[in-house]
């Protein structure tokens, strides 16, 4: 696996990041990216967010119990948008 800012944890098996923002237009921009990004692989985190920062959670492939390639692929895509200009929607 690629080194990311993710959090690995064990029990369950997850990857946890928190992403902070300076205010609430870049962060909704950010959510709209994710969800973006989530219809387009099937991966859809768990979010729980406030007004400058969102928690997001991946948690392994209820299947396998493993974290896999599309999971850690979707972390590394989460990390491209948040560093993403405002105005590219990628």
């Amino acid at each position: 696996m690629a080194a990311h800012p993710w959090r690995r944890r064990d029990r369950p098996l997850r990857l946890e990041r928190r992403l902070e923002f300076p205010d609430y237009d870049r962060l909704r921009v950010v959510l709209d990216r994710i969800a973006d990004l989530s219809e387009a692989t099937g991966v859809y985190p768990n979010q729980s967010f406030g007004r400058d920062y969102v928690n997001l959670t991946l948690f392994a492939d209820e299947t396998s119990g493993t974290l896999t390639a599309a999971i850690e692929a979707f972390a590394q895509q989460v990390d491209t948008l948040v560093d993403a200009p405002l105005e590219d929607r990628t």
